[in-house]
């Protein structure tokens, strides 16, 4: 380090072994969805763009007789269109103009209890406001809104609000919890949450039997579940009450020019959770969101490793970020595995982490071939580039990094990366690692690239970390 505190780290050439040798002008692709130009408005069908009126049905039907006929456009004129349950079909793309917003009722009998994934593990869910199961060739484009009602399926803590906003919500109905410190939207969900009650799926154990827990099994906004050549673009989702957009097990996969919004209070308020799927794109989307923004997952714990489908071969583009827990994040449910993704031009802006890998023992999972470059980050709150497989442990004791457990298929992976032009102007810490004694981080380069933090690089349990030509900015210790 030299006066001006300028740390730098550079010709640190070490033996790295297991890099696969992917050229950037040879990118993985998604193939995409062709539509007929036969156009269905809804507005034959009965909906009523009133705000009041349920249009569900009319929807539905449009969106129905489109496909019976060989697909082509459903579209969503201007207006405000309440609605329930939307179900995508085959061959067809919802099409919302501009000042068109599909408004999702806050009517929570209007979603039914489904078989449904949260957090990579099969649970019982409220039926998302837009889903399709096992399709091909569907989109939803335009310039118009999709608003999932969220606010009145959220718990919200009093310090997360305003105190003119903290009244309102407690005038609005629902339950306070005892020490007056959180909002719940009802007394079924302040006893599901109390009582620690489970959403996740047993054999024997039939859907009708959550329903005493219903209020509290939130909706993600989109699901899309084992369907191919899918095109999301041009829209604003907004408003989840709970992830935001989550494609499962799809494959040739675009997300373009989208606009994803949650408020930062929002609990588990991600913007995209791409989960099991393989050749996609995300480019040019904006999010700004409650929790973790771009995310990558795989399943978790056994269920994802029998599952066994990896989020492989993508690319992540000219994207936007600003609230969110991490801006380009993998895990912590990644049991399947990840490979073969190339994150570049992106900026991420006062995210709490930039680049975010985390996972925790008894995962599994081998997340490897990760490429990044050119990422712009300011005024990152935590760590620029985080990797932490003591996921949901603080801090961890010299006990648990002395233990040494056997390698099996519960051991997460982590290696095998490239990071090249990385450029962060403010965060708490540069780069964090730390691995597990029996399972080190390994491979990772990081080059060309300039980091102005509070603190510099701290790294436990790792092989192979190489700096090349890396500038830490960090202030001298009088």
């Amino acid at each position: 380090m030299n006066k001006t505190g300028i740390l730098v780290v550079a010709g640190m050439l070490l033996t790295v072994t297991g890099f696969a040798q992917y050229s950037w002008k040879n990118l993985p692709t998604a193939k995409q969805p062709v539509f007929r130009k036969d156009t269905l408005n809804i507005r034959n069908y009965g909906a009523v763009p009133d705000g009041v009126t349920l249009n569900t049905e009319a929807i539905n039907n449009a969106i129905a007789a489109c496909s019976r006929k060989g697909g082509g456009v459903v579209l969503v004129p201007a207006g405000l269109w309440m609605t329930g349950p939307v179900e995508m079909k085959s061959n067809v793309n919802l099409h919302l103009r501009r000042a068109a917003t599909l408004l999702f009722t806050p009517d929570k009998d209007q979603y039914p209890l489904v078989e449904g994934v949260y957090e990579g593990r099969s649970a019982a869910r409220n039926q998302s406001p837009i889903w399709g199961n096992n399709l091909q060739n569907i989109a939803i484009t335009g310039s118009g809104v999709i608003d999932g009602n969220g606010e009145v399926w959220r718990a919200v803590g009093k310090g997360e609000l305003t105190e003119s906003e903290w009244k309102k919500k407690v005038a609005s109905g629902g339950v306070v919890r005892k020490d007056g410190k959180e909002w719940y939207p009802s007394e079924q969900y302040r006893a599901a949450k109390e009582e620690n009650m489970s959403m996740l799926l047993t054999p024997g154990k039939p859907l009708k039997d959550y329903a005493v827990m219903k209020d509290f099994l939130r909706p993600n906004l989109l699901v899309f579940n084992n369907c191919k050549k899918v095109l999301l673009e041009g829209v604003t989702f907004q408003n989840s009450a709970a992830w935001c957009l989550h494609p499962l097990m799809c494959e040739d996969l675009t997300l373009r020019n989208l606009l994803v919004k949650n408020p930062a209070y929002a609990q588990n308020g991600d913007g995209l959770d791409i989960e099991s799927c393989r050749n996609f794109l995300v480019e040019g989307c904006t999010f700004d969101v409650g929790d973790d923004a771009i995310c990558i997952k795989s399943g978790k714990d056994e269920e994802g490793r029998k599952r066994g489908r990896p989020t492989e071969n993508g690319v992540i583009r000219h994207n936007v970020v600003y609230k969110g827990h991490g801006g380009f994040v993998i895990g912590s449910e990644m049991s399947g595995g990840a490979r073969n993704l190339f994150v570049h031009d992106c900026t991420f802006m006062g995210t709490d982490k930039g680049l975010r890998f985390k996972s925790t023992r008894g995962r599994g999972g081998v997340v490897e071939k990760i490429y990044a470059r050119n990422i712009f980050m300011k005024d990152i709150v935590q760590e620029a580039v985080f990797f932490d497989l003591y996921y949901f442990v603080k801090f961890a004791t010299d006990s648990e990094r002395d233990e040494r457990p056997v390698v099996n298929e519960g051991t997460p992976v982590f290696r095998d990366m490239e990071f090249d032009n990385i450029v962060c102007n403010g965060a708490n810490k540069a780069i964090f690692i730390r691995g597990l004694p029996e399972m080190p981080v390994s491979n990772i380069r990081i080059r060309n690239s300039v980091f102005n933090t509070t603190i510099g690089k701290e790294e436990t349990d790792t092989k192979d970390i190489v700096l090349e030509n890396v500038r830490m900015n960090v202030p001298v210790k009088q």
